[in-house]
């Protein structure tokens, strides 16, 4: 890695001229820099060189290339492109650049009408600014056909959120690896510019690394302190979600304006703000699973304080500005310092105080091991994968679904990994497999695994340590200002109330005791069938469809699901249903909308708990009233399907499994009215869909799936 030594201080040409700008820009004439800022716009005006800005945020990253964009214009540059993660982010960065005098257009997957007005637009170099993701550098029409008029053309290359092109970055993104090919490929002289407000020392070189494009571009480095005077930290730990939930009950009113509050998963941010809510709080959930158009106008809602909080996953991140947020809550703790910081950086940016609130579960290190998992590739899905892809015909994302073991969410990241090893290309109609050499790098995914270890257990540091919370978080950064705050709970006392009161912790409790999560019936087989020996294709049939069904909770809940997810835990013995559970189950029942009443009970035949499975549904049959009319056979030995991830394989593997037996074919040609199939667990619904498939072939004029809990 080639770093530059600090430039020459800035020109009285440049530095006047700047600061005209700088004061156009914020509508006040005795506007000033901050430090640093003026530097890093000379450094890329007057010397055209590589510069990676780590600042804090709210330091200004966004006046320094907005700035810079408009000086270089000036002398005749080209537009600038700037490559954003996340569409609030870009959503935002327009906005301010207009408020700037800076023509700011983006390009991204929400927007598709518009481009070929942005495509003119450039052409009349009526553009000062480009937002594209990452992603967008790797669709094949931008990149053969747009990317290198761009390149002939750019002024300046802007990288936001830097920190995701490191493999050592807390929000790791495989297109931004892109962008060091990109880098190496653009002429001499043009400037770049990395920006991150969440780096420490290991993501600045790699970061600064994939900048250089050789000793002739050195990275020019300004790191600056990365306190938060506004931000008031506390941590908060209490024994269970119930008490949790109490406090956020009583005195969530009680935390200044509006903002926040974070959790580690979507169904414990529908819950949470169902809770909220039912109990008047002005509170939404924000997920993964909201769509784009929602989530701009739930941004919006919170921007004008029409809500408290939003109860969010980190769905809700980077690019998210709101300068007076009041408050960040997490119910769960993030898995890193480096995440817990970039996520509570949202708040007090415009303010002088704001308060940060952190309420660990027990539960939260066996989410942080599921998603580090989960986003690791492997030797063998990666060896499926290019085994699978030809080089000479492009295959879909969805038809490679179908020939490899590997759920879509973990094929795409491992597409895009493949891809920017130069092992897979993306093409017009899918993926080729590039015939180059690869090779897995176990060593580099072992360390990085290590990494992340090594952060979860500073996290957990984070929350017991009696040393300032803001300097262990600096610490966490390499930042080397890291001082006492003064403020925290550790060095000023706690802030907040410590006890939740009986009536709030039931208040909770009621809420959480709520049961009854819908399990979607499947409509339509999975694509790619015929390869696997499965002949079916397109929509179920509506005589092998099965009804909408139910589960007493999902396993992540925050109230079923501890006891749920103590039941299936691994080791635990097969048993009868407990009575608490049967509770649940009627109560469920009870509440179900279904259009007709079932009267009959089928048992799925479980073969890791037949006397937890049987002992439900004769209960069920018992306190309905509904005839048992038997249990749903097997063929002998294992399901192919074990351990299978994606559906194509899922289905696959129950495809032969289930066998009505004469005496169930009997009872259910003789029965009249719906059936309720009863299992312990659903998680991908093609058990449940095969196995009433079978019973609506075998005469049940209706098939109901029920059970215990589901997966997700």
């Amino acid at each position: 890695m080639s770093v530059a030594p600090p430039p020459a201080p800035p020109s009285p040409a440049i530095a006047t001229e700047a600061q005209e700008a700088l004061a156009a820009l914020t509508g006040r004439p005795d506007a000033v820099f901050h430090p640093g800022q003026l530097e890093a716009i000379s450094a890329l005006v007057e010397h055209r060189q590589r510069a990676l800005v780590v600042q804090r945020t709210g330091w200004g990253k966004s006046a320094v290339y907005f700035l810079a964009t408009l000086l270089l214009r000036r002398r005749g540059g080209g537009p600038t492109v700037l490559v954003s993660p996340l569409l609030a982010l870009m959503r935002d960065q327009v906005a301010a650049a207009a408020r700037a005098g800076v023509r700011a257009v983006s390009i991204n997957s929400a927007n598709a009408h518009e481009w070929g007005e942005t495509q003119a637009a450039l052409a009349r170099d009526e553009v000062d600014v480009l937002l594209v993701s990452p992603e967008r550098l790797n669709n094949p029409r931008f990149r053969d056909e747009q990317l290198p008029t761009l390149i002939a053309r750019m002024g300046m290359l802007v990288v936001d959120e830097a920190h995701c092109i490191s493999d050592w970055g807390h929000d790791f993104r495989p297109d931004y690896r892109r962008l060091a090919e990109l880098i190496r490929s653009l002429p001499h002289g043009v400037p770049v510019l990395a920006t991150t407000a969440t780096a420490n020392e290991r993501v600045v070189e790699d970061v600064a690394e994939q900048l250089t494009a050789g000793p002739d571009d050195p990275v020019f480095t300004i790191r600056g302190s990365l306190a938060r005077a506004s931000l008031r930290l506390g941590v908060l730990s209490l024994p269970d979600a119930r008490q949790r939930l109490g406090w956020l009950l009583a005195h969530l009113g009680d935390l200044p304006g509006s903002g926040i509050i974070y959790t580690l998963t979507v169904s414990a941010a529908e819950d949470i703000a169902r809770l909220l809510r039912d109990n008047g709080y002005a509170v939404r959930a924000y997920t993964g699973r909201t769509d784009t158009e929602e989530r701009e106008q739930l941004e919006q809602q919170l921007k004008g304080n029409e809500l408290k909080a939003l109860v969010a996953t980190s769905a809700l991140g980077m690019g998210f500005d709101k300068p007076d947020l009041g408050f960040v809550v997490h119910v769960g703790a993030p898995s890193s310092p480096v995440a817990y910081y970039q996520q509570i950086g949202r708040a007090g940016r415009a303010t002088d105080n704001a308060d940060v609130l952190l309420l660990p579960g027990r539960e939260d290190q066996e989410i942080w091991q599921y998603f580090a998992s989960a986003s690791m590739p492997t030797e063998s899905r990666a060896s499926a994968v290019l085994n699978a892809l030809s080089r000479d015909s492009a295959m879909s994302t969805v038809a490679l679904e179908g020939l490899v073991d590997i759920k879509r969410s973990t094929l795409e990241l491992l597409l895009k990994v493949l891809d920017v090893d130069g092992a897979v290309q993306r093409v017009a109609g899918g993926w080729v497999a590039t015939g180059q050499p690869w090779e897995y790098d176990a060593p580099r995914y072992e360390r990085v695994a290590a990494a992340r270890a090594a952060e979860a257990a500073s996290m957990l540091d984070y929350e017991s340590t009696a040393q300032c919370r803001m300097q262990l978080l600096q610490q966490d950064l390499d930042d080397p200002s890291a001082e006492p705050c003064g403020r925290c709970d550790n060095c000023a006392g706690a802030w907040f109330p410590t006890s939740v009161s009986s009536s709030d912790a039931s208040g909770a409790a009621a809420a959480l005791d709520k049961v009854g999560v819908e399990i979607a019936p499947r409509a339509q087989w999975p694509s790619g069938m015929s390869s696997l020996g499965v002949p079916v294709r397109g929509k179920i049939g509506p005589d092998e469809l099965v009804q909408p069904g139910r589960a007493v909770a999902r396993l992540t809940d925050l109230g079923w699901g501890g006891p749920l997810r103590a039941l299936f835990a691994p080791g635990v013995p097969d048993a009868p249903v407990s009575r608490e559970l049967v509770d649940g189950c009627v109560r469920a029942l009870k509440d179900w909308p279904w259009e007709t009443r079932p009267t009959g009970v089928v048992a799925m035949s479980s073969r890791s708990r037949p006397e937890l499975v049987g002992s439900l549904a004769q209960a069920l049959s018992s306190i309905g009233r509904l005839q048992f009319l038997g249990t749903l056979g097997r063929n002998g030995g294992t399901p192919r399907g074990d351990g299978a991830t994606n559906s194509a394989y899922r289905l696959s593997g129950v495809w032969d499994t289930f066998v009505v037996d004469p005496a169930l074919a009997a009872a259910l040609q003789a029965h009249e009215g719906p059936v309720l199939l009863v299992d312990d667990l659903v998680d991908s619904r093609w058990t449940m869909t095969v196995a009433g498939r079978e019973l609506r072939r075998a005469g049940a004029s209706a098939v109901l799936p029920f059970a215990l809990a589901t997966v997700a």
